[in-house]
C-alpha cells in the first residue's frame, strides 16, 4: 500500500480511531492486570502485546475483506476482570482468558453468533450504534465548560473548514487544538519513555470455579457488549461481512496470545465507526484504507507503547474528548437517520437508542445488549398484533 493512495484525512481517521481506543480504556486494562497480580513490567508487556495483536488482526481482516474492520479489546470485559480477579493469581487469569477465547471460537465456528445477528433489524443496529456514540458527541461540547478557549478554537476550526473543504475539517480541529495546547502551555510531559516492554509467557492455571464464575460472565460480556455492537456497527455502515469468519479470527488470535496477556480480541465498534464514516473517505469502497492505517498505528502503539502513553497523558483530557466527538459527528447523524427512517420500527429503534444511551448495567452486562434485547422484544410484541 503506497502512501500516495492514503489521503491525509484517511490517515488522520486511522490515527484518531486508535487514539480513542487507547484513551478510553488503557486505565481499565491497567487495573485489570493489577487485579490479576501482574507487576508493572508485566503490565507493560501486556499493553505491548495488545497493541501488536490489534494491529495484526486489524490488518489481516481489513486487507482480506477490503472493508474498514477494526479490532479492539473488550473494555466492558476489562472492567469485569478488574472487579473479579482480585485474590486470583496471574496464572489463573491466563486460564480464564484461554477458556473465554475457546468459547468465542466455538460460537464462531458453529455459526450460532451469526444466526443471532441475522435476527436483528438494520434499524435497531443503527439505533444501538447511535446510542453508543451519543456520549462522545455530548462530551465534546461539555469540554466548553472547563476548556473554553481550546474547545472553541477546535470547534470553530472544524466548522469553518467543514464549509470550505469538508474532508479536512477533522484535521483542522486536530491542528488548531495542538496549537492552542502549545500556546497555553498545556503539554505536560512528566518523563518521555521510548523503550518497548517485552511480553512474558505466563503458563495458565485452570480452576473450574474460576471458569464458571468469571470465565463464562467474561465471555458473555465480551460477546454482548463488544462483538455484538462491533458487528452491528459494520452492518449499520453498509458492510455485509461474514460474521463467523470475524469471530473465529479474533477468537483464535486471542487464544494464541492469551499467555502473553492478550485477554481479548474483538470487533471494534466506537473506534471502527470513525473509519467507516464519510470523513474517513468519500468513497465507501476505499474506507478500508483508514482501518489499514489504524492497524499500522496499533503496531506502533505496541512497539512504542510507553512513548504513546506519555503523549496521551501530556495533552488535556478535553482535547481527546473533543477530537473523539468531532470525528464521530457524521456517523452519529447517519446512524440516527437510518434508525428512524423506517416508520414501522421507529418506536423500537427509539427504545433501543434511549436504553443504550442510558449506560445502564444489569447483571454485569452493559446497555447496548439490553437496548437490543428490549428493542427486539418490542418488535416481537408488535408482530403478535392482529392485522386489521
Amino acid at each position: 500500500m503506497r502512501l500516495s493512495f492514503l489521503p491525509l484525512p484517511t490517515l488522520i481517521a486511522g490515527f484518531v480511531a486508535v487514539l480513542v481506543g487507547y484513551t478510553s480504556s488503557a486505565a481499565i486494562i491497567w487495573q485489570a492486570a493489577e487485579a490479576a497480580g501482574a507487576n508493572s513490567q508485566q503490565i507493560a508487556g501486556w499493553l505491548t502485546m495488545l497493541g501488536l495483536a490489534m494491529g495484526v488482526s486489524t490488518l489481516i481482516l481489513t486487507l482480506f475483506y477490503r472493508a474498514p474492520i477494526l479490532t479492539a479489546w473488550s473494555t466492558p470485559g476489562a472492567a469485569l476482570l478488574a472487579s473479579s480477579l482480585p485474590g486470583h493469581s496471574i496464572n489463573q487469569a491466563i486460564g480464564i482468558f484461554i477458556f473465554a477465547s475457546l468459547l468465542i471460537i466455538i460460537f464462531g465456528v458453529t455459526g450460532w453468533f451469526a444466526r443471532v445477528m441475522r435476527l436483528i433489524p438494520q434499524g435497531l443496529s443503527a439505533a444501538m450504534l447511535a446510542g453508543i456514540l451519543l456520549r462522545f458527541g455530548i462530551d465534546s461540547f461539555a469540554t466548553l465548560q472547563g476548556h473554553f478557549v481550546l474547545s472553541a478554537f477546535m470547534l470553530i476550526a472544524w466548522l469553518m473548514v467543514k464549509v470550505i473543504a469538508p474532508r479536512y475539517a477533522v484535521i483542522a480541529a486536530l491542528v488548531s487544538g495542538l496549537l492552542v495546547c502549545l500556546l497555553q502551555g498545556e503539554f505536560h510531559f512528566p518523563s518521555l519513555e521510548t523503550a518497548s516492554a517485552l511480553p512474558v509467557f505466563t503458563s495458565p492455571e485452570f480452576r473450574l470455579s474460576d471458569l464458571i464464575g468469571i470465565g463464562i460472565p467474561f465471555f458473555l460480556v465480551t460477546m454482548a457488549s463488544q462483538n455484538a455492537p462491533g458487528i452491528a456497527t459494520l452492518r449499520a455502515s453498509g458492510y455485509a461481512i461474514p460474521v463467523s469468519g470475524l469471530i473465529v479470527v479474533t477468537g483464535l488470535t486471542a487464544l494464541l496470545l492469551a499467555p502473553f496477556g492478550v485477554f481479548s480480541v474483538c470487533i471494534a465498534a466506537i473506534s471502527a465507526a470513525i473509519c467507516q464514516g464519510p470523513d474517513a473517505h468519500p468513497d465507501k469502497s476505499k474506507r478500508w484504507l483508514a482501518s489499514a492505517a489504524a492497524g499500522g498505528f496499533y503496531l506502533a502503539a505496541g512497539l512504542f507503547g510507553a512513548a504513546i502513553s506519555s503523549f496521551l497523558t501530556a495533552v488535556p483530557g478535553a482535547f481527546i474528548s473533543l477530537m473523539a466527538g468531532i470525528a464521530l459527528f457524521g456517523t452519529i447523524a447517519a446512524s440516527l437517520h437510518q434508525a428512524l427512517e423506517n416508520e414501522s420500527l421507529r418506536d423500537a429503534a427509539l427504545i433501543t437508542f434511549l436504553i443504550t444511551a442510558s449506560g445502564i448495567n444489569l447483571l454485569g452486562i452493559s446497555a447496548p445488549f439490553w437496548g437490543l434485547i428490549i428493542g427486539m422484544g418490542y418488535v416481537f410484541c408488535l408482530s403478535l398484533r392482529p392485522r386489521t
